[in-house]
């Protein structure tokens, strides 16, 4: 199965390295996605380094045809964004296309299903924007949460906000495709 990764700028994002390991390791072909805000924290060679396949950052990359949005779009059987930030179900929810993820995801197959793996802090995780945005994405009945877990986060606080468990996002994933 073809898994694009969508990749976005939080402080978890260290943890999707380990999810495009086991993706591989179950046998799925894994293209990664970055927002320029996740390059902070990783680099995209990390990412093709784990997937073996080159990673997009953006919608202009060096004017390469290779890294164009509909081609990607056209690619996935299924799209998994973790960690999925505030910001990224903002875009998606309100149909912005403002950069390559968002423009991937919004010119994708509607039959391609899309796990959302939201990870902030457990304020941003409360606010109601925010909750309706996920709402409105859920609605469709395209998209599919696995919802952050309770943990301390990286601001020092406790609560709910931290991007879930590989295991419990490889297993939604397998729940998605069986069958």
């Amino acid at each position: 199965m073809n898994v694009l990764l969508g990749v976005t700028g939080g402080i978890a994002v260290y943890k999707s390295c380990e999810l495009v390991r086991g993706l591989r390791e179950e046998g799925h072909e894994v293209t990664v996605v970055m927002t320029q805000a996740a390059t902070r924290f990783v680099t995209p060679l990390t990412f093709a380094t784990l997937s073996g396949r080159k990673v997009g950052t953006g919608l202009f990359d060096d004017g390469d045809p290779e890294i164009d949005h509909i081609r990607l779009a056209r690619w996935p059987d299924l799209v998994v964004i973790a960690p999925a930030t505030a910001q990224t179900l903002a875009r998606l929810a309100h149909g912005m296309a403002d950069d390559l993820l968002s423009t991937v995801v919004l010119a994708s197959e509607r039959s391609v299903p899309i796990v959302l793996a939201p990870a902030m802090n457990t304020a941003m995780w409360e606010n109601p924007l925010v909750q309706q945005n996920l709402e409105r994405l859920v609605a469709t009945e395209r998209f599919h949460v696995v919802p952050p877990v309770e943990k301390t986060l990286a601001c020092g606080e406790t609560g709910v906000g931290g991007l879930a468990e590989e295991a419990l996002i490889l297993a939604a994933i397998r729940r998605l495709t069986a069958g």
